[in-house]
């Protein structure tokens, strides 16, 4: 783990006191580097405790198959082939008789559903035709022949279209036991079958549900709600949430506080800054789900390594790898969400008249709902087949069973810093260019920030050689993150005025923004002359009363998603003990006003940098009129000054 990662934890956030030495530093050296260092200080062992140790022959290249065993079969895929053989099989299942059991299962998946009886009666059959009646003898008995069935071939419990496609697939047979919470977490995502309307406009929008379900208590240790379809960055951020206490908000009751025996909730609310919800939280060990591609992409690799966490995926065209989740879903359903107005069924077929029109909740609303749902009801509700294989017949919760597990194997209280943030967001590996900064997703960032003054190239070598870690929220575009001596620094967008005052804008914005400018033919040069073309694109300058003529329902549930998102980022920089209630969702009016004082903001400052001195003002029109009208009375001084010429 130290050579693959820097850390003996096997990641960042386990670091222990020394870490990482300076001859595997991830910032600084190679993973080949890093192997070769741990070749060599392998070999400076005792030859007696390497013996023991069964490292006396490690060079680079076993690093290598260990690395690739490791992530695709986990922890055990660094053990011995050699000292842990596969199992034999059953001595009576002769070659015979696996030739009938595998022309059988092929014939059994081409007709309609059968029974084991006559899957047996059907294995007799073919050994008979093929091999004669006295091959007959060498059949096992039936309980042998459905024990090796699901062995091989597994339960077969689906329905037999759905077997069919399953059996096209080559998939593993590995089970995993379920001992601890936090072992395994499963993730999916579902639509959420209420229409809820955006906080914005106020127009009915769908969204997407994302669960983080603990395989061994059954409780939901976390969700997300996206406004349209999620991505992997809210995955990142769900992943962080499992890890992270969930915050008290003002309407809860003292029930659904913590209150897990063994660690008192004033020591939980010490480490954690802010009073502690009933609601578990802990480092996951494993992640298992579908194959997703907000679930297989390089941002969750990158993920899982700063977690260190394994991802498992379920085995494709097995939904039963993670029904525990997929009955999670139909429990919220049934429970709470078919009491909801605007609930859109299960199909078209079930759909009610007008669910739009039906929809009052906005995404804030039910994202407090069913945060408040899940605490106080989920966590305390029996579970019935979800019941501990060691009490089956016991009434268990999900907050009793992990409280069962507190006691016997004890809570561990590491709560990830806020910097956690900063890891998870997706890493670009850029060159520093002067005084203009750094370029990522077609934008320049840093232009004149102190972090970046006096960088030279990286001492990184591989692939990204000579290029420095920045990481950004696709979320939010405005600034990306900057590690040095391990300080984070802001660098705001070069294009954004000096008051800061732009609407938060997200990626897809980003490169709408770019082919909005290569389409009217706009080459700028400097990022400054992106902002007219950016506020335009997010609808500055249209009035309020214009909206609904000027921006089509798809534009609008853009913007919506955009400016939820963009909150959602809020957040996650702040920490969950920042929200503590329900934040105020601003009007389009409010993001007129807001826009327009951007655009005011910008034009100041590029007339006061045009003309560094002000001119002197002109005298007025009237000054000028009255010095020199014959009408009009002289003053006080005036008369004077004539009286004294007069006696003269």
């Amino acid at each position: 783990m130290e050579a693959e990662t820097g850390f003996r934890g096997g990641s960042r956030h386990w670091a222990q006191e020394g870490e990482p030495r300076p001859e595997f530093d991830p910032e600084a050296t190679t993973l080949t580097e890093r192997r070769l260092a741990k070749v060599a200080e392998l070999k400076a062992l005792h030859p007696d405790d390497a013996r023991q140790l069964g490292l006396r022959q490690v060079s680079e290249r076993t690093f290598r198959r260990w690395s690739a065993g490791w992530h695709e079969h986990g922890i055990m895929g660094l053990a011995d082939g050699r000292l842990t053989p596969v199992l034999r099989g059953h001595r009576s299942i002769g070659p015979q008789v696996a030739e009938a059991i595998h022309a059988v299962h092929a014939e059994c998946l081409h007709r309609s559903r059968v029974g084991m009886k006559t899957k047996e009666r059907m294995i007799h059959q073919f050994v008979r035709e093929k091999h004669g009646d006295a091959a007959v003898e060498s059949v096992p008995h039936y309980t042998t022949l459905s024990k090796v069935w699901k062995e091989w071939f597994g339960p077969e419990g689906g329905r037999q279209r759905y077997l069919r496609s399953a059996a096209a697939v080559e998939t593993g047979a590995s089970t995993v036991s379920i001992t601890r919470p936090g072992q395994v977490v499963v993730l999916d995502t579902t639509p959420f079958p209420v229409k809820l309307r955006d906080g914005v406009f106020g127009e009915p929008i769908t969204a997407d549900l994302t669960l983080g379900l603990d395989a061994f208590t059954h409780s939901l240790v976390a969700f997300r709600l996206t406004p349209g379809s999620d991505s992997s960055i809210e995955v990142a951020m769900l992943l962080r949430d499992v890890m992270l206490p969930l915050p008290m908000r003002p309407d809860w009751t003292p029930d659904m506080a913590w209150h897990y025996p063994g660690v008192p909730a004033a020591l939980v609310a010490e480490f954690a800054g802010h009073p502690v919800a009933g609601r578990p939280f802990f480092a996951p060990e494993t992640v298992t789900s579908d194959h997703g591609s907000v679930y297989k992409n390089h941002h969750l690799v990158q993920v899982a390594r700063t977690l260190g966490v394994v991802v498992l995926p379920a085995r494709a065209m097995r939904p039963q790898d993670k029904a525990a989740c997929e009955r999670a879903f139909f429990g919220i359903q049934s429970l709470l969400l078919e009491l909801l107005l605007g609930y859109r069924g299960r199909d078209t077929a079930d759909r009610g008249a007008d669910p739009e029109g039906d929809a009052t909740w906005t995404v804030d609303e039910a994202e407090h709902l069913l945060a408040t749902w899940i605490v106080k009801v989920w966590q305390n509700r029996r579970l019935d087949q979800y019941a501990p294989a060691w009490d089956p017949g016991g009434r268990h919760s999900p907050n009793t069973l992990f409280s069962a597990a507190a006691a016997r194997d004890g809570i561990a209280l590491q709560i990830p810093d806020a910097n956690l943030y900063h890891h998870l967001l997706p890493a670009h590996y850029v060159k520093v260019h002067g005084r203009r900064g750094v370029k990522i997703g077609g934008l320049w960032y840093g232009g004149g920030h102190p972090a970046l003054a006096g960088l030279g190239p990286s001492p990184r070598g591989g692939r990204h050689q000579g290029k420095w870690v920045v990481n950004r929220d696709p979320r939010d575009c405005r600034q990306v993150y900057f590690e040095r001596a391990g300080d984070w620094h802001a660098l705001l967008w070069n294009g954004l005025p000096a008051g800061g005052d732009v609407p938060a804008f997200g990626d897809a914005r980003v490169q709408q923004v770019l082919r909005e400018a290569a389409r009217s033919g706009l080459k700028p040069r400097e990022d400054h002359e992106l902002l007219p073309v950016l506020l335009d694109l997010i609808s500055a300058h249209t009035p309020v009363s214009a909206w609904p003529s000027q921006m089509t329902k798809a534009e609008r549930t853009e913007r919506a998603r955009e400016v939820a998102r963009a909150r959602a980022a809020d957040r996650d920089r702040s920490g969950l003990g920042a929200v503590r209630s329900l934040p105020v969702v601003p009007r389009p009016v409010e993001l007129v006003r807001e826009n327009r004082r951007a655009v005011d903001s910008e034009r100041r400052r590029r007339r006061e940098a045009a003309v560094p001195e002000l001119p002197e003002p002109p005298a007025l029109l009237g000054d000028d009129l009255r010095r020199h009208s014959l009408f009009a009375l002289p003053g006080a001084d005036d008369e004077g000054e004539s009286a004294e010429g007069g006696t003269r």
